[in-house]
């Protein structure tokens, strides 16, 4: 083989390798959230009245209350 073919795969290797410890990072922090505990879900249905999760923010909803 050549040298620049060499060094081209050796890029898209250590490309890959990355890649998949970028992904098994990722992964095994989705599945390490939390859930929430039962006081937490009682806490949450005293004041939403509701012990449902919060719906997911809209796209260009603002986080903050409006004044």
């Amino acid at each position: 083989m050549s040298r620049p073919a060499i060094i081209v795969s050796a890029l898209l290797v250590a490309a890959a390798t990355v890649f998949a410890t970028g992904m098994l990072v990722i992964s095994s922090n989705r599945s390490a959230l939390p859930q929430m505990t039962e006081d937490q879900q009682l806490t949450r249905q005293k004041i939403f009245s509701s012990g449902d999760e919060l719906p997911p923010i809209e796209k260009g909803q603002e986080m903050r209350p409006r004044w």
